[in-house]
């Protein structure tokens, strides 16, 4: 008997601490702003997750269930498939459908006019402005550095005075990274990082998300059109999007480092030329800089945009 009122004193109090751990984990989140489903994130292994699920959108599905798992997927997210190049038989995994191409000629890219940058991404604006004291707003009220958002890349400082545009890709969006401005790139580089998911409840309130989740960017200088510019896309990961692929035409047969850069020999760049790939969706981030960066206005802040269309300008009166 003794040995039965012991066992269920200690079973009791175990409960009884188990429970109100649960209520001071639920307390602090609620304290802290959070909301719940993002605070218990913070024990959930992001990385190992994200590699999992990462490595089951890899896997090939029998040729007779693709049209059915594939289609699932569209009509959850409402994926246009009259856009993608292929039928959907034609695709061998869930990742060989989300990052598929789209049919020739549906992207077009507006005309050149001084200072032109279009989009890179089939994308919602979520938030615009002014590049100052090496600080731009992820959110209101939540500011990060461009210096640190930029590590790996040289001379951050190009960019203090310009302007940013923050890109969020949803599920539903076309996900391959497309060049935004005509010159030439001279940097690539990587950053390993956490991998906070990347959604509005997100950018509210996890502090400095771009700049600790794990990304890739990539740089280059304007010319013809775009001479005495500068624009970094940086292409920022997120939970369960571990995979930001910057196109091998920019590695020059090199392998990118896990945290690190590498310098490109000035290869010249169009708009519309492939620059990288999401794997599951993300953001990017769109910084404009360079010694005529104060002459750059953008003409969109806001909004859904798609690849090509136009983000900015040279004020006419310049």
């Amino acid at each position: 008997m003794r040995v039965r009122t012991l066992f269920a004193t200690r079973r009791a109090r175990s409960l009884l601490l188990l429970g109100a751990g649960l209520a001071t984990v639920l307390l602090w989140g609620t304290m802290s702003g959070w909301p719940l489903s993002l605070y218990l994130l913070r024990f959930y292994p992001k990385k190992l997750g994200s590699t999992f699920v990462g490595w089951t959108a890899g896997r090939e599905i029998p040729q007779g269930l693709r049209g059915s798992v594939l289609g699932r997927f569209a009509r959850t997210y409402g994926v246009d498939l009259s856009e993608a190049e292929k039928s959907l038989a034609e695709y061998t995994s869930l990742q060989d459908f989300f990052t598929r191409r789209l049919k020739p000629g549906l992207r077009p890219q507006e005309g050149t006019v001084p200072g032109y940058v279009n989009s890179p991404v089939d994308a919602r604006i979520i938030a615009s402005g002014p590049i100052e004291k090496d600080t731009i707003l992820q959110a209101k009220g939540l500011p990060y550095r461009v210096s640190e958002l930029l590590k790996n890349l040289p001379q951050p400082e190009r960019f203090e005075g310009g302007h940013y545009l923050t890109l969020y890709l949803s599920p539903r969006d076309y996900h391959r990274i497309h060049v935004p401005l005509e010159g030439q790139v001279v940097a690539v580089a990587r950053v390993e990082g956490e991998l906070w998911p990347v959604n509005d409840a997100s950018t509210s309130h996890v502090p400095r998300l771009y700049e600790r989740n794990r990304r890739a960017a990539w740089l280059a200088q304007g010319n013809g059109a775009d001479e005495g510019l500068e624009v970094a896309a940086v292409c920022v990961g997120a939970t369960h999007v571990g995979g930001v692929i910057i196109d091998e035409r920019w590695l020059e047969g090199r392998n990118l480092p896990k945290d690190g850069g590498l310098a490109v020999t000035h290869l010249p760049c169009q708009p519309g030329d492939d620059l990288g790939t999401f794997q599951f969706g993300s953001t990017v981030v769109l910084l404009i800089g360079g010694p005529r960066a104060k002459d750059w206005t953008p003409l969109r802040t806001e909004g859904s945009v798609k690849v090509g269309q136009r983000l900015g300008a040279f004020r006419e009166d310049h």
